[in-house]
């Protein structure tokens, strides 16, 4: 999102400089040129005063034009019919002769601008010349343009700052938008996104929240209607049941029972997993020693009822891993189930929970029993070790089952760290 704010800022400074541009050194040369007119205007106002001054003083002008420089920096001479220069000293240049010739007018001296104009005496024309050179010429055009450059760099900042702004709330709003369909991505059906912004991206706010909504009664119809079949096969399981339990064959009366207890297990976990709610999207976190110290506490009774030797090694600290606490209990209890109904009496275990190195943990069931390769029928794909497999992947994990140095089954379930 900061490349759209980058690209937001640099076409409005593109803008700005262009508009500046545009607009401050066309006004800079104007005022220039105003700078020069003035100049201009008040040499010739001295040169008509002047001239009226040697008008009415005649012979006594040379005194009065000793100085030759008014308070505005404007030079003036009088080149009288017989050669002398009055005032400030000049040359006389071809615009002087010009001049002489009854023409006032203004010209460029090279240094600056020369206003000269005729004066017609007894003794012949004087010409009086009111020269303007070139730093006066052009008095404040340096500051003026100093204060133009200030005053464009105080509008670009300006410009910029508004810019940022805009892109900021623009910027803000798509991320606000970004945030809620990534939480929504995640399984967070509660997420709902903010209308602020832009007209447009309010409507791409209220289409995501509709979105929202339609996700969410479709899950609840899709788990409504899960929990219902498994509800309507309870039925014919119920009656498989009565009729297993009327077979005169004791030992097919007890396998046909087992199968329709694996059967009930598996209506149950359905049901089960129907009903709870969707836990990935709100980013589910356990500690895995604490629900497994839990656990162990739990079947310890039964295991010493049976005779079981149950050790438990966990670690000092929390170990914290990427599923609920509810699924991973169910996993742990399946674990467990599966061997006080898959070995003997008597039959050791051990449970232990590690804390991996790149985050995450690890939580070992094991026992002495035959172990996988004498029960692997029964036991590889029964519902305890499916429920286990499926917990351990949905949390960024996996499962292992080899043969435990107890001499039986080995089960290891890998668990993601938290997002």
């Amino acid at each position: 999102m900061n490349g759209v704010r980058a690209q937001v800022n640099a076409l409005v400074a593109a803008t700005m400089a262009v508009v500046l541009v545009a607009f401050l050194v066309p006004l800079g040369l104007i005022l220039r040129r105003e700078a020069e007119q003035r100049a201009i205007s008040t040499a010739t106002l001295t040169a008509q005063a002047t001239a009226a001054l040697v008008v009415a003083s005649g012979p006594e002008a040379s005194g009065l034009l000793s100085a030759g420089r008014d308070a505005d920096g404007v030079l003036t001479s009088v080149f009288l019919p017989d050669g002398t220069v009055l005032g400030a000293p000049a040359r006389r240049t071809p615009s002087v002769e010009l001049a002489a010739r009854g023409r006032a007018f203004a010209a460029d001296a090279g240094d600056g601008i020369e206003v000269l104009a005729p004066v017609q005496g007894q003794d012949g024309v004087a010409i009086v010349r009111a020269h303007v050179t070139e730093a006066t010429l052009h008095r404040g055009v340096a500051r003026t343009w100093a204060l133009l450059g200030v005053l464009g760099l105080l509008l670009f900042g300006l410009g910029l700052l508004l810019a940022d702004r805009l892109g900021r709330r623009l910027v803000d709003s798509v991320t606000t938008l970004a945030a809620t369909a990534g939480r929504l991505a995640d399984g967070d059906l509660a997420a709902r996104a903010g209308l602020t912004g832009p007209r447009e991206l309010r409507r791409v706010g209220v289409g995501l929240n509709r979105l929202a909504d339609r996700i969410g009664e479709l899950l609840d119809a899709e788990r409504r209607e899960v929990a219902d079949l498994a509800h309507r096969l309870r039925t014919p399981a119920t009656a498989l049941r009565l009729d297993a339990e009327s077979l005169r064959d004791a030992d097919e009366r007890a396998r046909l029972l087992s199968d329709v207890d694996v059967l009930g297990r598996e209506m149950d976990e359905v049901i089960r997993t129907a009903r709870r709610p969707v836990r990935e999207g709100a980013r589910p976190h356990a500690d895995l020693a604490s629900v497994a110290a839990d656990r162990v506490a739990f079947w310890s009774v039964l295991a010493e009822d049976t005779g079981r030797a149950l050790d438990c090694a966990l670690p000092a600290g929390p170990v914290p891993v990427r599923v609920a606490a509810e699924d991973l209990a169910a996993a742990l209890d399946a674990l467990l189930e599966n061997v006080f109904t898959h070995t003997p009496d008597g039959t050791p275990l051990r449970v232990t929970v590690t804390a991996l190195p790149d985050g995450g943990g690890r939580i070992v069931v094991e026992d002495g029993g035959a172990g996988f390769a004498a029960g692997a029928g029964a036991r590889g794909t029964g519902l305890g070790l499916d429920i286990a497999r499926r917990t351990a992947a949905a949390a960024g994990g996996h499962a292992r089952f080899t043969r435990s140095p107890l001499g039986g089954a080995h089960v290891a379930l890998d668990f993601s760290a938290p997002a």
